[in-house]
């Protein structure tokens, strides 16, 4: 666990490791896949790696989970994951336009792979992490990959589900702001009666700024 100064010096440092891991695999196995959230810190580490030394051409990214919404609507992670990196990043994206949204999940689980080299996942202040939200039947899914929820914040959302999740060789928890402070804590503490606290990949590094850990924030010298 590393607690870092601010949310900015968090994105720094997610994008420094997500290269890092990106170039081992790309030595050792030839492709690095990638799963990414959506959510404000990401965009800022997101804008970051594509300054960093990545080889993206044996990069394959695939998206957490997605809001349905239309191609290009703001409340999309696609436009914001799109709008800030390469343009030559392999992006595959979860399919929420289609008009059979049950169907669109068992395609997109039949595109993934076995186990994700690295899957990074946020918080949200109520514990809820990638669109595994508390009170949701896909929180119970163990028999797919890639599940559809009921609506959330006005929304319905396509999800990776535990099975999935808990299968990554490596998880980055990326966790910033003051209002995450309760739901960092359970989640430090491995409450299992939060979502997040279910997820139980072979290894995880999380990177917090100040604020989410209830710290005080540094001070100039």
């Amino acid at each position: 666990m590393e607690i870092l100064p601010d949310a900015a010096a968090v994105a720094v440092r997610g994008a420094a490791f997500v290269a890092e891991q990106a170039r081992a695999a790309v030595a050792g196995r030839g492709r690095f896949t990638l799963a990414v959230s959506g959510g404000h810190t990401p965009r800022a580490m997101f804008a970051r790696l594509a300054g960093e030394d990545v080889p993206w051409e044996k990069v394959t990214i695939y998206q957490v989970d997605e809001r349905v919404a239309p191609d290009g609507d703001a409340d999309r992670n696609l436009t914001h994951l799109r709008a800030s990196l390469r343009p030559e990043a392999d992006i595959r994206a979860m399919p929420v336009g289609a008009p059979d949204l049950e169907l669109a999940a068992q395609d997109y689980a039949r595109s993934l792979p076995e186990r994700f080299d690295l899957v990074h996942l946020g918080l949200g202040p109520d514990g809820h992490t990638a669109s595994l939200v508390p009170g949701d039947a896909v929180l119970g899914v163990a028999d797919r990959d890639v599940a559809v929820t009921g609506t959330y914040m006005g929304r319905r959302r396509m999800t990776l589900t535990y099975p999935t999740l808990n299968r990554a060789q490596q998880v980055l928890w990326l966790v910033t702001g003051e209002d995450k402070v309760d739901a960092f804590r359970r989640l430090r503490a491995g409450d299992h009666s939060i979502p997040a606290g279910r997820v139980a990949a072979a290894s995880a590094l999380v990177i917090a700024d100040a604020a989410a850990a209830g710290e005080p924030a540094p001070t100039a010298a």
